[in-house]
């Protein structure tokens, strides 16, 4: 029997139903993934919806690029946070963030990335930090430079991006943002790769106020919440993934108007404490996701 053969059969097994899961209390589908420390073994491929799914035949980014030139510039990329084993991805991400290290030096002054968490090495929901990077199409960007140099493991654990915007929330820190970090972003935005890249909204004002010429890639940039530190880049799903779910187009503007200025309102800046307070969501269990992540958490 084939790789894929077997990969549907225990699809298809996991996803039947069990009278005896069904008396007990199912076990968070992030402590299941968060578990696991090696990829399925089938070929690539991204499952589910980015915060609903998983990922098979996973690739590690390696933890440090190529030289950045030959004057001993350091890696052109590093990842960072190693002990948390998130930096995998599907194929299409890995290849994204070679290419784009490549190019960075080119549109900017900085040397080098240091990119942040990926997904897991079998995708599914991740243990504290992220709603989504669950089927290896999502990275997070520090918007800090590389130092110019390799950093050591322990550098790598303890080092914290830098925050780029003001304390008020209204707009980036000046003494901090500069021209490269348009640069480096608008550089990702024009990958015909990405889907989206998600920013804090002050940083996206700050594009807007500075982006010349071409501003079809402002679409593609959107505000969200906790973006301060890094970019977060998302790709499209792959040809090879048809059970990949894309998102929806993001609006064929270059949202500068009245969607931006929402964040800056006494609504999102100041919000009023609810009454009662909200309940928790329970945390996805594999039921939630995508009947062949269960075949991708068992494969061995």
């Amino acid at each position: 029997m084939s790789r894929f053969l077997r990969f549907l059969v225990l699809s298809a097994v996991l996803a039947a139903p069990s009278g005896v899961v069904a008396q007990t209390e199912p076990k968070p589908a992030k402590e299941l993934f968060g578990a696991v420390s090696s990829p399925a073994p089938f070929a690539a491929r991204s499952i589910g919806f980015y915060s609903k799914g998983c990922l098979a035949g996973g690739m590690e980014l390696p933890a440090d690029g190529p030289a950045a030139d030959g004057r001993n510039h350091g890696p052109l990329w590093q990842a960072m946070r190693p002990s948390r084993d998130r930096a995998w991805g599907h194929p299409d991400l890995i290849a994204f963030l070679e290419r784009f290290a490549v190019q960075v030096p080119t549109v900017s002054r900085w040397p080098g990335l240091l990119v942040g968490d990926m997904s897991q090495p079998r995708g599914g929901p991740m243990r504290t930090g992220h709603a989504s990077h669950q089927v290896g199409l999502d990275a997070d960007i520090w918007l800090t430079p590389s130092p110019g140099r390799a950093l050591s493991r322990d550098e790598r654990e303890k080092v914290s991006a830098v925050m780029m915007v003001r304390p008020d929330r209204l707009d980036v820190d000046t003494r901090l943002w500069t021209p490269d970090h348009v640069a480096v972003i608008r550089a990702a935005a024009r990958d015909p790769r990405v889907e989206r890249i998600f920013v804090n909204a002050a940083i996206k004002k700050a594009l807007c106020r500075q982006a010349e010429g071409d501003r079809n890639w402002l679409s593609k940039v959107r505000p969200y919440w906790g973006h301060d530190y890094h970019m977060h880049v998302r790709l499209f799903c792959p040809k090879d993934s048809p059970d990949c779910r894309p998102q929806e187009p993001p609006a064929q503007d270059d949202g500068c108007g009245a969607d931006l200025a929402w964040w800056f309102t006494d609504e999102v800046l100041h919000p009023k404490p609810s009454p009662k307070p909200s309940k928790p969501k329970p945390p996805l269990t594999l039921a939630d996701l995508p009947a062949a992540c269960g075949a991708v958490l068992e494969a061995r």
